[in-house]
């Protein structure tokens, strides 16, 4: 049973809702300083997981060869294309009276939204170790800082933010099934190396929260595939050859 996974799915989707329905009554003051709060606590969680990085070379390979990759195959563009079309949708149901942002700011935080609950590292390693062990406290943690988390940005982006719980529950359910096929492949080294890579997408999404630089963070998401392969072969064949 994926508990953990249907309750970050409904900690976002009651969050947004929430933060929807009070959006005018929370002062812009406040939701931009308690923004910054939360880009502090994803950049923290992103410093907290790199520190666990045992094979430097192949994570900081697999982040640019992966960013490279997004950037060719215009991930970020897909997926920003995708929240125009989520945004569509749920429009027709709920209109979005609270958003005083521009249409460009709108879809670049919404976009940093998307990623940060649906590609974070500790939200994909949740979700693995879910499917594996029945542990689900990973997830349930996250879930806290998910449910304020889109509270707030659905004060300024309105309801889209709670239809994320959707492809949320989507890929870490394909995540949660898999697991017994990639948990027993993996080995401890390439787990921690696969949380740095994850930590690094995170520290990105927290400067894009707090509006200091524009990361390229969706674009960032294969290096997450790429980081395990990587890992395995500098451990196997790189390193004995280089020591």
């Amino acid at each position: 049973m994926p508990t953990g996974i249907i309750i970050n799915a409904l900690s976002i989707f009651i969050g947004g809702l929430i933060g929807a329905a009070v959006g005018k009554k929370i002062s812009s003051d406040f939701k931009e300083k308690i923004n910054m709060i939360f880009g502090a606590c994803s950049m923290g969680m992103g410093i907290s997981a790199i520190a666990l990085m045992e094979n430097m070379p192949a994570v900081i390979f697999a982040v640019i060869l992966g960013t490279v990759l997004g950037l060719a195959i215009r991930l970020g563009d897909r997926i920003h294309a995708a929240g125009r079309g989520m945004q569509r949708i749920i429009g027709k149901f709920i209109k979005n009276n609270n958003s005083t942002v521009s249409e460009e700011e709108f879809m670049a935080t919404l976009v940093t939204v998307i990623v940060l609950f649906c590609a974070s590292g500790t939200g994909i390693y949740g979700s693995i170790v879910s499917g594996m062990s029945g542990d689900h406290s990973i997830l349930i943690a996250k879930s806290i800082l998910d449910l304020f988390t889109a509270l707030i940005f659905a004060c300024t982006l309105g309801a889209v933010v709670s239809a994320i719980a959707i492809p949320q529950f989507i890929i870490f359910l394909i995540l949660f099934l898999g697991a017994g096929l990639i948990f027993p492949l993996t080995t401890p080294s390439m787990i921690n190396d696969f949380k740095a890579c994850g930590g690094f997408i995170m520290l990105a999404t927290g400067f894009r929260m707090i509006n200091v630089k524009m990361f390229p963070t969706a674009d960032m998401i294969p290096s997450m595939i790429l980081v395990m392969p990587f890992s395995w072969l500098w451990t196997t064949y790189i390193l004995p050859l280089v020591s």
